[in-house]
């Protein structure tokens, strides 16, 4: 029997059931396998409501509690880099997603199974597509289509935060930036525009570009432009009339989409700028009650979050939430990707006591 064929076990421990997480792959897009496991084990814990809407599975507790309590983690990974299966080293699991974010996953499935009686109601959410575009993201298509799945007083998003407290998230936009010339052969390069060449201008304003930092609630937030693709070229013997550099803003919460557009407009004026993806950030909220008491339980130390989450979407939702989750946020999407054994159960202790207390 294949792994992607083994009932998951939700007994075993949590770096146990993590590797078999990490052993089932589930590169964005290909996650059926993965959440027909999840539905099959969490179908089998008579505390729990289980629900399904596409590859997204959500599990409830329905005891009446006066607070609920959502946790979230995505299925999906960024596609394997000769990293599955997992090992392990001493006190690291390696392997493709172990730090992001099936460490979390597995906190998830743990708490779902062993806690009949929180002291909080508990909606558990596992959902695809959040590692590719936006409008593929699981969340947003159960935000669309069963809004009453995600009510919650509080969130936490299982994202890799080294299980530390991570407020809000940055932003982020990408961008086209098209550069035309003239065709030409390239033996008569003088008759042509080189459309290549004009992108030398582009990565200079990219290079020279000093990124902002920002503090919003006591959390410094550092903002990130870079070129991430180029595009161009029609073959050996012609000279381009086209190239296309797209570019990554990572922005601080405190900018709208809208200002983030005009900032980039303003950074490549006199070029054409074309919009491609988008998402917005999230301010810290740790201001809220619900995530003072959260921030007080799991040790009272929070840091920003570099990198978009899907804590934007609770926050849109009106719901606060955090990032806490056992991965290490360095070794996202690395090919060396690894968890700390320890800090999984560290991250799954924490919450237990915080949702038995």
């Amino acid at each position: 029997m294949s792994s992607s064929e083994t009932p998951l076990d939700l007994t075993l421990d949590g770096g146990a059931l993590t590797a078999r997480l990490v052993d089932f792959p589930s590169v964005s897009g290909d996650e059926q396998a993965l959440a027909d496991a999840v539905e099959a084990a969490l179908r089998a814990y008579p505390h729990l409501t289980v629900d399904r809407y596409g590859n997204n599975v959500v599990a409830r507790t329905g005891l009446g509690r006066a607070e609920r309590v959502l946790l979230a983690g995505h299925l999906d990974t960024v596609p394997i880099a000769d990293n599955v299966p997992s090992y392990v080293e001493g006190d690291l699991l390696y392997g493709c997603g172990t730090s992001d974010m099936k460490s979390g996953v597995a906190v998830q499935l743990r708490l779902a199974a062993t806690l009949a009686e929180p002291n909080r109601d508990l909606t558990f959410v596992f959902y695809d597509c959040e590692e590719v575009e936006a409008h593929r993201n699981g969340l947003g298509h159960l935000a669309a289509r069963h809004p009453d799945w995600l009510a919650a007083d509080f969130a936490v998003l299982m994202e890799p935060s080294g299980a530390a407290v991570e407020g809000g998230c940055q932003g982020t936009m990408r961008i086209q930036v098209r550069l035309t010339g003239v065709r030409a052969h390239a033996a008569r390069g003088w008759l042509g525009d080189n459309a290549i060449h004009h992108a030398a201008e582009v990565l200079g304003r990219l290079a020279g570009y000093e990124p902002r930092r920002v503090e919003i609630d006591g959390l410094e937030y550092r903002e990130g432009l870079n070129a991430v693709r180029i595009d161009g070229g029609v073959a050996g013997n012609v000279i381009p009339d086209e190239c296309v550099v797209t570019v990554n803003f990572r922005f601080a919460p405190d900018r709208s989409e809208a200002e983030a557009e005009k900032h980039l407009r303003e950074v490549f004026d006199g070029f054409e700028v074309t919009v491609t993806d988008s998402a917005p950030g999230a301010l810290p909220g740790l201001d809220q009650p619900a995530a003072r008491a959260f921030l007080a339980a799991t040790g009272g130390v929070a840091r920003a979050k570099f990198g978009w989450t899907d804590v934007a979407r609770f926050s849109a939702f009106g719901i606060p939430a955090v990032n806490y989750g056992p991965g290490d946020p360095n070794m996202a999407h690395k090919r060396d990707e690894h968890c700390s054994l320890a800090a999984i159960a560290e991250t799954e202790e924490r919450l237990r006591a915080w949702l038995t207390d």
